[in-house]
């Protein structure tokens, strides 16, 4: 039986704050419920899953890093990093690996300084708007984007 491919799940600042912060913008569901949700799916999908959260710029880098030449792809909601940060932005393009951006809220609906991403730069697909089935998505399509789906449909 062929291993299933790792995909790193990775989630940046006050991410594990959900569930109490802003329910009104991000939703009612704690990071536990969408990790929950996100190995269970993935699982379905073919997909070894790594869930893993910080608040710190340097430790995500330092997990994007670790991921080169061991998974086939990341998933990634930077949070706040994604309109600051230039070192998470060089650490996913020196991976060779799919890379997907997801936010729970549609950034683009709100402030002015959250329209731009430095992290959508390195992704070869961007989810938001969709709350905590955007991670699902996310999972659905990069499954896709790396042949792991086990599910019976057509490849796009």
């Amino acid at each position: 039986m062929a291993k299933a491919p790792k995909i790193l799940l990775l989630n940046g600042p006050n991410l594990n704050m959900l569930g109490t912060r802003q329910p009104e913008v991000y939703g009612s569901a704690t990071l536990a419920d969408i990790e929950a949700m996100c190995h269970a799916h993935a699982r379905g999908l073919g997909l070894a899953l790594d869930f893993r959260q910080s608040n710190s710029e340097g430790e995500i880098v330092g997990w994007v890093q670790a991921a080169h030449g061991k998974n086939a792809g990341i998933v990634i909601n930077p949070g706040a990093y994604s309109h600051t940060s230039v070192a998470i932005l060089d650490a996913l393009l020196a991976v060779e690996a799919t890379i997907i951006e997801v936010h729970l809220s549609n950034i683009h609906r709100r402030e002015a300084f959250r329209h731009h991403s430095y992290v959508s730069q390195a992704a070869h697909g961007v989810i938001c708007g969709f709350g905590a089935t955007g991670y699902l998505m996310a999972l659905d399509g990069l499954a896709r984007l790396i042949g792991g789906t086990k599910k019976d449909e057509k490849k796009v």
